[in-house]
């Protein structure tokens, strides 16, 4: 049975971010994610985390400058120093948070600028990335996004993804299969789960097309809940989407679920 963490940025928006931890808890939730802890000490996140029983699944490292639409860095020619801090820190944050999955974003490409370049150094700072991780038995993911949502995004397709890491060759270089974003990008995301699932690091969910809850959309998740036990994932499964009305209300879909969270 699959195990899911409550995605803090995206869910529970009715309380201030850190009354969401209690909020997840209370309605079943044995772990979380959400984008990014920098805006908080790590040790006041871990209180949160173990004064409500949860367990931090994933969050981001810095992507640059966010509030003026900068969605990762990975990628970008000339930011590499700036890249190597960034590891730097959410290594830190890891070491006191807990957890053993770290999301970095490849960032955005203009229209004239070089895709050879951009792998290139996508390739450069993956390799970084995964030795400083390895270390403290951090799991690095690398994520295809779609471009309806983060128009220019580097990295779209899971088979690029997965060229990606296989070229690094790190054994803690993953991919994040967000089944919103790939359904939206390829689709026939069954096939691609059987074919990729030694490859995959940490998957998300969403409702498509409106990223609301998994029961609502033109997904079958039990389906795919279902083939994803088959397969051997035993990580958790990020619950990244927007609830249509209040997250509590919403979560009707995770209760034949809720006996087998640990």
């Amino acid at each position: 049975m699959p195990r899911f963490a409550a995605n803090l940025t995206m869910m529970y928006n009715e309380y201030a971010f850190l009354d969401r931890f209690a909020a997840a808890a209370r309605d079943g939730f044995k772990a979380i994610e959400f984008l990014f802890p920098y805006d908080f000490l790590a040790d006041e996140l871990k209180v949160r985390l173990e004064a409500n029983g949860l367990t931090q699944a994933l969050f981001n490292a810095p992507p640059g400058d966010w509030a003026a639409g900068e969605r990762g860095i990975a990628s970008l020619p000339g930011r590499e120093d700036e890249f190597r801090r960034s590891i730097d820190t959410a290594l830190d944050y890891t070491r006191v948070i807990g957890n053993r999955k770290l999301h970095v974003m490849a960032g955005l490409i203009g229209a004239d600028e070089s895709s050879a370049r951009h792998r290139d150094v996508y390739l450069e700072n993956l390799a970084h990335a995964a030795k400083a991780a390895q270390a403290d038995g951090v799991t690095v993911v690398i994520e295809p996004i779609n471009q309806r949502d983060i128009p220019g995004f580097f990295l779209n397709r899971q088979d690029d993804a997965q060229a990606i890491c296989a070229e690094v060759g790190a054994p803690n270089l993953k991919v994040q299969f967000d089944c919103y974003h790939c359904q939206i990008v390829e689709g026939d995301l069954a096939v691609k789960l059987k074919r990729d699932m030694a490859g995959i690091g940490h998957i998300q969910i969403a409702g498509v097309p409106e990223r609301h809850e998994p029961d609502i959309g033109e997904l079958n998740y039990p389906y795919l809940f279902e083939l994803i036990d088959t397969l051997g994932y035993d990580g958790y499964i990020g619950c990244e989407y927007r609830p249509r009305a209040g997250t509590s209300a919403g979560l009707g879909w995770l209760r034949p679920y809720l006996h087998n969270a640990r």
